[in-house]
């Protein structure tokens, strides 16, 4: 017969030993992200493990955990011999994701109209605006960071928990693509303009000129990164 196990038996300096190890993972984590968007860890890079953790200043084991939800988000993957190395999906693939991201948004688009609140909407016009006076001048992770909020912000506004949770796994696998998109100067003005086209139809609560908005500016993404990809170097050679 199992015996359960009583909370009140464990030793309390196990439990606090616990949560800052749980955060240093998420901050590894998040800290692989931004070195795998700015390039510090080119697509298709082998990873070393003992050399990264070094690097970072941790231990291989949070490391590795790490490592694990990345690859869960599509940005680091394995070889057979589990060794780690940065993503590189086929434009192909890139661009079949970003059909599924486009219809997401879509949806979330109109069905946020009839949820969404002032202070919603308030916090998307808020990140729009700040990209729009900071075009050219702001960090490129700031301004992405601001793109993907905008973004994020009317897709929770649809209350739908499906979608949501859905929309999240696709864009964590497009999150290097979508990256690489916003750092083209020859696309900003169209994709600024874009934006505006969204938040002033979701202003307008007008739930189809705002899912015609999201999914248009989704599409134009496509052409967007298969010229970010073929400027370095790794569109697909199928093309």
């Amino acid at each position: 017969m199992s015996k359960k196990a009583e909370i009140s038996d464990l030793d309390t300096n196990e439990l606090e030993l616990a949560r800052p190890r749980a955060t240093l993972v998420e901050i590894a984590a998040d800290k692989l992200r931004e070195l795998i968007l700015l390039e510090k860890l080119p697509a298709g890079a082998h990873i070393s493990e003992r050399d990264l953790a070094a690097a970072l200043g941790i231990s291989r084991t949070p490391l590795t955990k790490a490592l694990t939800i990345l690859e869960q988000d599509g940005l680091v993957e394995y070889s057979v011999t589990r060794r780690p190395q940065v993503a590189n999906p086929p434009i192909e693939e890139i661009e079949q994701n970003l059909v599924v991201m486009g219809a997401l948004e879509a949806l979330a688009g109109e069905l946020a109209c009839a949820l969404i609140t002032d202070a919603e909407i308030a916090h998307v016009v808020d990140c729009q605006r700040r990209m729009e006076d900071g075009a050219g001048t702001l960090p490129p992770l700031e301004s992405f960071q601001l793109d993907m909020q905008m973004h994020e912000a009317i897709v929770q506004a649809s209350r739908n928990a499906p979608l949501i949770d859905t929309h999240r796994k696709y864009n964590a696998r497009l999150w290097r693509a979508r990256f690489q998109s916003s750092q083209r100067r020859s696309g900003r003005d169209q994709t600024l303009a874009e934006h505006r086209a969204i938040v002033d139809a979701l202003s307008r609560r007008d739930a189809k000129t705002t899912s015609d908005a999201l999914r248009h500016h989704l599409a134009s993404a496509v052409a967007n990164i298969r010229n970010a990809l073929r400027e370095s170097g790794e569109a697909s050679e199928t093309e």
